[in-house]
């Protein structure tokens, strides 16, 4: 790789609270942990060839082995490379490295005070180098230090190890609040943290981020906002925004477009709070959701002074009055313990979830040591956690993989099992939250405003870059729903259940259907339990015996239930139910597998029901139907009239009433009686003849319709004996078709090897 001469001028800084530096080090430690302590349980080295996945592992891990020794570091040179300009080569140095600066004696203006000699001149250093792999590498350490190291009691106030964390921030709002001081402060944070050596910061940091947070108001963009605010509530009556405690507070805001998404796609929500606008230190929060195109969707923004849990409690009320009141029925928000708290308090009946990608990233911080040890160990951790399927086996596979990598006694990890019904898929499964797939390593919705909004946006232009966000969001709706409409997809069944659903989902909702759908030819379902309306299949993919999925068909109300429970936690039906549809001959989609958020007429008040969906309505099922559920009921009456002697008379009575209704019905209705007695009803026996007519006309016209009836009940029974036999022979078809593909992807993969 060719790569230019180190650079020293622009990129030699120190981790230290109160300055710049400070947003470097959040920026490398997104969740708020304090670098120095992660590595704090192991005696491992550097050493030449070590390798990171990333330089900000490599800081992280120096960093930590410093605060071990006993020394200070910061980040010094670098190099970049010739071929792209990134940074291919970067020195990390003990913080007594090099000298400071002479002071000029010719200089007109001295110094007000004067500066403390820091450093002296220190080699130790160590310098990591980009491998053409990806990964960074320890190219040279030098260990030794021309300095007395700082004992174990003392390396808290050294300043690279100096970190108000992200959870420390929240409380200190919190204490800051309720009117304590700095001394009060640092009391409550020692006492929780075990001591003074523990907390990651002294009272003068404490002091330093207190006054910040009183001054962290909008400053001069206070004005710009509320104006911008004003002007779109009078262009728009139903634009809504509230403002907490003047105008210096929290500031929320919702348009109109925003307020309807909502009600078209308010299930479930994500509560963002990724962005941080750099100058200000006032967190952008906005509210996401997801539409019938799998877009992220807006709901409305926020823009804080304070993480408090007060601030969240009145954000999230605010929020809700904008939305009418209604509840989500989920909620995903970042792992944070003031944001759980407020959401129990507003929302108590929704279910909340952590975001599991930020749960990853953070694991890759407080877990540095690990993942590096065991460069194995991240791909297993995401494997436990997204690809078990029932609860005993995450159980399992959770405590064998902590186990084998000696990581028990970690607190980060217990604190995470002791929350795992938040943030493990197999524990929300029962929960719409809106994914497509259960598995998928990120379950956060992409943001909204991704390459409009990052660290470096100030006050006054936030607004626009909204503004730009909210309309290139619009224009890609807006093409979702051209493509849906004018792009016809590919079929690739005859099934009439993919022709119907072609015709109601969007498109990109269908290509997830059509999946599933085709998944289910090497997918065979058997019956393990036929007892009653409710019957048990085993579904279980060719050549994976291991994995079993189990369907509960309720053959009356045609109703499925999958372990998997995709259905529940996408609103997609998965492909083990259709695998039992497909066996039961269930050929279209019944309205209550369909949800309107998902259709083509998710944004409009049509009312979905068998019309719209293109189904026969209630009462003109099939014969198959028909047939099925008498057969089902006349079981359950026989089951139920043996039981005594008495039932059983009872059970016959009844039957041979039940018979003469039925014969009349067949007759269609029967005539007015000729006697004069018009109370006195006709009876009809078995065959459907009328015992005392004796009109000649009406006999001949009984037995016609009995002709008529029979010829249309063969007719229809042929029909669907046919209709079943073709069935089975295109399923054969594709199967025989999967297996040939199979076997020639087989002879390839061997000609390969």
């Amino acid at each position: 790789m060719e790569s230019e001469p180190l650079n020293l001028e622009n990129d030699a800084m120190e981790f230290d609270m109160g300055s710049a530096e400070e947003e470097e080090e959040d920026n490398l430690n997104a969740s708020g942990v304090d670098l120095g302590q992660q590595c704090s349980s192991s005696d491992l080295e550097p050493y030449e060839g070590m390798e990171f996945e990333s330089e900000q592992a490599a800081r992280i891990f120096y960093n930590s082995y410093a605060r071990r020794v006993g020394f200070g570091t910061r980040v010094s040179a670098y190099r970049r490379s010739r071929r792209d300009n990134s940074i291919s080569t970067r020195q990390l140095v003990c913080s007594k490295e090099g000298f400071n600066p002479r002071p000029d004696n010719g200089a007109q203006h001295k110094p007000k005070r004067q500066r403390i000699v820091s450093r002296v001149g220190c080699k130790a250093h160590l310098t990591v180098k980009k491998q053409t792999s990806g990964k960074w590498a320890i190219t040279k350490f030098i260990k030794d230090h021309n300095h007395e190291l700082v004992p174990p009691d003392q390396v808290h106030l050294i300043r690279s190890h100096r970190h108000v964390s992200g959870p420390a921030r929240s409380l200190i709002d919190t204490l800051q609040a309720a009117g304590l001081g700095a001394t009060g402060v640092m009391s409550v944070l020692i006492k929780q943290s075990g001591g003074v050596n523990n907390v990651g910061f002294t009272k003068v940091d404490c002091q330093n981020y207190m006054n910040q947070s009183r001054q962290g108001t909008l400053g001069s963009g206070a004005h710009y906002i509320f104006e911008h605010l004003k002007q779109k509530q009078a262009e728009d009556p139903d634009f809504f925004y509230a403002v907490q405690d003047g105008s210096s507070g929290n500031i929320f805001w919702a348009d109109s477009t925003s307020r309807k998404n909502y009600s078209y796609f308010g299930d479930t929500v994500t509560f963002d709070t990724t962005y941080r606008t750099h100058r200000y230190r006032v967190p952008f929060a906005p509210f996401i959701g997801v539409n019938h195109h799998c877009q992220p969707v807006l709901f409305g923004c926020a823009l804080l002074l304070n993480e408090s849990e007060s601030s969240f409690i009145w954000l999230f009320e605010n929020w809700l009055a904008a939305m009418s009141g209604c509840h989500p029925i989920s909620i995903t928000s970042d792992h944070d313990r003031i944001i759980r708290s407020a959401i129990l308090d507003v929302f108590p009946g929704t279910r909340h979830r952590f975001c599991k990608s930020n749960i990853f990233r953070e694991a890759q911080e407080r877990l540095s040591h690990s993942l590096q040890s065991f460069p194995t160990f991240e791909a297993e951790f995401q494997k436990c956690v997204n690809l078990t399927e029932t609860i005993a086996e995450f159980e399992l596979c959770w405590g064998s993989l902590l186990g084998r990598y000696n990581l028990i006694d970690d607190e980060w990890l217990q604190s995470m099992y002791d929350a795992r019904q938040h943030w493990v898929p197999v524990y929300l499964r029962d929960t719409f939250f809106g994914d497509t797939s259960i598995a998928k390593t990120s379950d956060s919705t992409s943001s909204f405003f991704d390459g409009y909004i990052d660290a470096s946006t100030n006050i006054h232009i936030l607004m626009s870059q909204y503004e730009k966000a909210t309309a290139s969001r619009h224009e890609k709706e807006v093409k979702a729903e051209y493509d849906t409409i004018n792009i016809a997809p590919i079929l690739k069944t005859p099934s009439p259940m993919e022709k119907q659903a072609a015709n109601i989902y969007t498109r990109e909702i269908f290509l997830m259907f059509q999946q599933e759908l085709m998944e289910t030819l090497a997918y065979p379902a058997t019956v393990i339990n036929d007892a009653g309306s409710d019957v048990i299949y085993q579904v279980v993919k060719f050549g994976e015996d291991h994995k079993v999925h189990y369907v509960q068909y309720n053959v009356v109300e045609k109703k499925a239930s999958c372990s998997c429970q995709l259905f529940d936690f996408s609103g997609i039906l998965c492909r083990h139910i259709l695998a039992v549809f497909r066996v039961k001959n269930v050929l279209r989609l019944l309205s209550h597998y369909v949800l309107k958020r998902w259709t083509r007429k998710a944004k409009s008040e049509v009312v979905l029901d068998e019309d719209k969906l293109g189904l026969p309505s209630s009462h003109n099922d099939s014969f198959t139907d028909r047939f099925e559920k008498l057969s089902l009921e006349a079981t359950n009456y026989v089951k139920e009239g043996v039981d005594s002697k008495s039932v059983y008379l009872v059970a016959m009575d009844a039957l041979d009433e039940a018979s003469k209704k039925v014969a009349a019905a067949m007759c269609g209705t029967p005539a007015q009686p000729l006697s004069q007695d018009m109370n006195k009803e006709k009876e009809f026996n078995l065959n459907g003849n009328q015992t005392d007519c004796d009109d000649p006309s009406l006999l001949n016209q009984d037995e016609k319709i009995k002709e008529l009836t029979t010829a249309m009940v063969y007719a229809t029974e042929t029909c669907e004996a046919y209709r079943a036999k073709l069935l089975s022979i295109l399923r054969e078809m594709e199967e025989q078709r999967l297996r040939i593909s199979l076997k020639v992807q087989s002879m390839r993969l061997n000609r390969i090897t």
